[in-house]
């Protein structure tokens, strides 16, 4: 016959490791290789930004696979978006301060998706006049601001530079936009800068 204080006994032993492995990252740290995955399994912080860019991923992809139109292609990209994103995670070795690296590319690729997808209603959206070019800059309040800039068919979709640079984004494969000391400017992939207006 079974004590009935076993199965307590049993929650008590194992509860302090389901709270670990709740602690970790999403991936298997005894299969860790990179320089990257070994730094995050041994630092809570960065296994709490892994773990939460994973939600954001899982939310992201359900937003892709519900849209109307061209959901397998947007979700296939988003995917392999998101592979390219683990290797260049793990080129972080190549940084002079690792973790500085590993943090600030979770923070970004975070900001990305939220701005991309829209998972979380903007907090400052603001239309612009740049030379012939008409935008509408919609700002998210993630850990790192992120970016999404609308003009005409094309949305382009980036993050703030660093958390040290405030009203400084870059684009992904489109430039970046500054936005403070009461300018704003957009640049392309050249560095040519325009100024821009705010309009209404």
């Amino acid at each position: 016959m079974i004590p009935r204080s076993l199965p307590t006994l049993l929650f008590l032993v194992l509860s302090p490791a389901a709270a670990m492995a709740q602690d970790g990252p999403t991936f298997d740290c005894a299969k860790a290789e990179s320089s990257a995955e070994k730094l995050i399994c041994v630092d809570p912080d960065l296994a709490t930004l892994d773990r939460r860019l994973a939600d954001r991923f899982a939310a992201a992809v359900d937003v892709a696979e519900g849209l109307d139109t061209g959901a397998e292609e947007t979700t296939k990209t988003l995917r392999a978006m998101q592979r390219g994103w683990i290797s260049g995670r793990d080129e972080c070795w190549k940084e002079p301060d690792l973790r500085v690296c590993v943090e600030k590319r979770y923070l970004q690729r975070e900001a990305e998706l939220v701005a991309e997808f829209m998972l979380e209603p903007p907090s400052e959206t603001v239309d612009l006049t740049c030379g012939p070019r008409a935008l509408t800059v919609n700002t998210f309040p993630t850990a790192l601001p992120g970016l999404r800039v609308e003009e005409a068919d094309s949305v382009y979709i980036g993050a703030q530079l660093a958390a040290d640079v405030p009203g400084t984004y870059y684009l992904r494969s489109a430039g970046g936009l500054v936005m403070k000391d009461g300018t704003i400017r957009v640049s392309d992939i050249y560095g040519e800068e325009t100024e821009c207006e705010v309009q209404g």
